[in-house]
């Protein structure tokens, strides 16, 4: 029964008033990139949709099909992308995977509230679903600069 209980753990009253107040999820009738991505091992499915101008994130939408951890970082996501370059969005995916993975540190300002999702580092097989958002963000943005750059 101690599994149980570190697993509704886990969803705490952060985690959820997350999920509930997701930032930014009408998708962008114009983007300049869009990437949907899926992790086979749980289902969740993220669409992201984002606009950049001068090197930098201006709009952002998102469609979010994923476990209450997957809504979670989608909404931290959300609300800290606007303003950030395709590298510090493929710098936030790498410090989550390894805070993920390997006890890292937290993700860099402005991702330091993913640090919420810490506890699920022991439930290896719910980390694909919350780095979904920043896997998705971050081929996105790197899309849209190289289509910008051409």
């Amino acid at each position: 029964m101690s599994g149980d209980n570190d697993l509704i753990k886990l969803y705490s009253q952060r985690i959820l008033a997350l999920t509930a107040d997701m930032p930014r999820t009408e998708r962008l009738s114009d983007p300049d990139a869009t990437v949907k991505k899926r992790s086979p091992l749980c289902g969740s499915t993220v669409t992201v949709d984002l606009k950049m101008a001068d090197g930098r994130v201006v709009d952002y939408g998102q469609d979010v099909k994923a476990c209450a951890l997957g809504q979670a970082a989608a909404s931290v996501v959300g609300a800290a992308i606007v303003g950030c370059t395709a590298d510090q969005i493929a710098q936030a995916r790498d410090e989550l995977r390894a805070m993920l993975k390997s006890d890292g540190p937290t993700p860099s300002a402005p991702f330091e509230e993913l640090e919420v999702l810490r506890p699920a580092a022991a439930y290896k097989n719910r980390h694909a679903s919350i780095l979904l958002t920043l896997d998705a963000a971050s081929e996105a943005a790197h899309q849209a600069e190289a289509a910008q750059s051409a």
